[in-house]
């Protein structure tokens, strides 16, 4: 019970923290208050207004609001959204361009699965569709799914990904971003040795860690000072009891989310302080940076 009650702990700070930036929002933007302008009642709501994005939860998956792709026969064609195929954890989705004669391309891309939904890909899967079909992994939220569903790990994830490309076949360029990209190459060598005529045509690896010996850095040197079982007991927590998942151990994104920020925290510190004066200010918007980086990131970790 003590690894549920601790996600239950962070989940409630979480809750708390979203509540104050509610409330002092609601609170300085009394009218009552127009009738005593002062600074203080602006920068109260811009501190609750940002507050309350950055702790909230996302309660429902955002759509890909993909833009229509234009065809070469100068038309626009509306990208769709088609589950190709669907297991519990993951999905493989195409991404189905209405109209559009098929491209000579065929891309896989895969997203991470830590904490936030494959929708955080929309400006790259934007950009492939000018040129190429797509079709990228839609990673399930481990909180909403029950226990006993079975067990997800780091072998189950590479399965996944080699069963993908063997549906795709061998003419599918593959590409991985940031955390799958060691488990992309794992299931594409695991291919070679199982089954040498479904291995993709190309595999690119984008910003994920091959060779972490390459490049040293903190993140590195930490891995060789903890072990495995020092950190199943310190970051492995039971998903609460508010959730399908109730029970299911995972790695909670508010955790992760943590630890990367602390690693910038003086940098994450101040772009938080200096949204709330723009937005004090009366120049905060949609497009900020850091809006984006609390919608995108924030709002969707599990």
């Amino acid at each position: 019970m003590r690894y549920m009650a601790t996600y239950d702990l962070m989940e409630t700070m979480r809750n708390t923290n979203q509540w104050l930036g509610a409330s002092a929002l609601a609170m300085s933007s009394y009218p009552a208050f127009g009738m005593f302008p002062h600074p203080f009642f602006n920068v109260m709501a811009a501190w609750g207004e940002v507050t309350e994005r950055s702790f909230a939860r996302m309660v429902a998956k955002p759509d890909w609001n993909l833009h229509a792709v234009v065809g070469d026969d100068g038309r626009d064609h509306i990208a769709e959204i088609e589950v190709e195929v669907a297991r519990p954890f993951g999905d493989l989705i195409r991404v189905d361009v209405q109209g559009r004669a098929p491209m000579k391309r065929r891309v896989l891309l895969i997203a991470p699965m830590s904490g936030h939904y494959a929708t955080l890909l929309r400006s790259t899967v934007q950009s492939l569709l000018e040129d190429c079909d797509v079709w990228v992994t839609d990673w399930h939220n481990a909180r909403d799914i029950p226990v006993s569903t079975g067990k997800f790990d780091v072998e189950d994830y590479t399965l996944y990904l080699a069963d993908f490309m063997k549906h795709m076949g061998p003419d599918t360029h593959v590409i991985a971003v940031c955390q799958p990209v060691p488990l992309a190459l794992a299931a594409t060598a695991y291919l070679a040795a199982e089954d040498p005529a479904a291995q993709p045509k190309s595999l690119t690896l984008i910003g994920g860690p091959v060779d972490p010996d390459a490049a040293p850095t903190d993140v590195t040197d930490f891995g060789r000072r903890v072990t495995m079982g020092q950190l199943e007991e310190s970051v492995i927590q039971q998903v609460g009891a508010k959730y399908a998942g109730c029970g299911r151990m995972v790695y909670p994104g508010l955790l992760q989310l943590q630890s990367f920020m602390s690693m910038n925290a003086e940098k994450h510190s101040k772009a938080f302080t200096d949204q709330i004066m723009r937005v004090a200010a009366g120049e905060g918007g949609e497009h900020d940076k850091h809006t984006v980086f609390t919608t995108n990131i924030f709002l969707s970790w599990i």
